[in-house]
């Protein structure tokens, strides 16, 4: 019953996503990773900890990734309202 009552604020849901740009930083890593890039974790730890990531600070750090240009490309399309991971996969394993 309680569930019926429920509203959505979206407005807010996509202010919230698109304050929060370090979001992105599994799927960079796991591509970091997968291109052998030294220390993922650690440079994305340094460029998130303690502070919120811009749009334009992240895709300034993924600009800056030497790997290669089509996977640069498939990264920058990525938004935290978007990006969803294995959610759904593990979802349906419940």
């Amino acid at each position: 019953k309680g569930l019926n009552k429920l509203e959505i604020n979206a407005d807010l849901m996509k202010a919230d996503l698109d304050a929060n740009w370090e979001l992105l930083a599994e799927p960079i890593q796991t591509v970091m990773r997968r291109y052998g890039i030294a220390n993922p974790y650690e440079k994305l730890k340094e460029l998130t900890r303690g502070t919120r990531v811009s749009r334009e600070g992240m895709q300034a750090f993924v600009e800056g990734l030497e790997i290669p240009a089509a996977a640069k490309a498939e990264l920058l399309k990525l938004t935290p309202w978007d990006y969803t991971g294995k959610a759904a996969e593990l979802a349906k394993r419940l």
